[in-house]
């Protein structure tokens, strides 16, 4: 069983990554943006509950979170090792998937970051904006705020994870096949 948690900032490449390791490896890949949006579009009793938070302008709360990726694991019981795209983002949410892995008896094999300069990140989200209808990739000032908030909370998790001699940086500057390979050489020495 290997459990990966996919770090970095936005425009980094988690996606187009997690494309390929999920391939590659026979992986479930769990998105938290994508467990969101499952869970409200049918209106499970947790999309709604998350939806009643959204709604008002507020975060959904870590046990709200940490529920939803729960009940995704649990519906994948013969996986051979999870992807985690976007979770944890919190200390309290590592600490909190730690202590549900460990009622299974697995644990986070190692945590990727992609790591890549502020500034070519910004040119990639932009450009990425102008395709992606995502309106939030169409301004500068909302991309480097996301980043300034993707500092304050991850910090914490990659000390978290390094105590854990779980943190593997990779340079995520370079062509898809590039970034790939380094991964792979990441995974594949665990």
């Amino acid at each position: 069983m290997i459990n990966i948690v996919l770090f970095g900032k936005p425009g980094a490449g988690k996606g187009t990554q997690a494309e390929f390791l999920k391939g590659k490896y026979n992986l479930t890949h769990l998105s938290t943006g994508d467990i969101f949006r499952f869970n409200i579009k049918n209106e499970t009793e947790l999309g709604k509950l998350a939806k009643s938070y959204m709604d008002n302008g507020d975060l959904v709360p870590d046990e709200v979170t940490i529920k939803m990726l729960e009940d995704t694991v649990n519906k994948n019981p013969d996986t051979k090792g999870f992807l985690f795209d976007g979770f944890p983002r919190t200390l309290a949410q590592a600490e909190a998937l730690d202590a549900f892995l460990a009622t299974k008896k697995w644990e986070v094999t190692a945590t990727v970051a992609l790591e890549a300069d502020d500034e070519i990140l910004i040119q990639r989200l932009l450009e990425r904006g102008k395709t992606s209808g995502r309106p939030d990739d169409q301004d500068e000032e909302k991309i480097r705020n996301r980043y300034q908030e993707y500092n304050e909370k991850t910090a914490p998790l990659m000390e978290f994870y390094i105590k854990q001699n779980k943190f593997y940086p990779v340079d995520g500057i370079g062509s898809i096949a590039e970034i790939t390979k380094r991964l792979s050489a990441v995974i594949e020495s665990l």
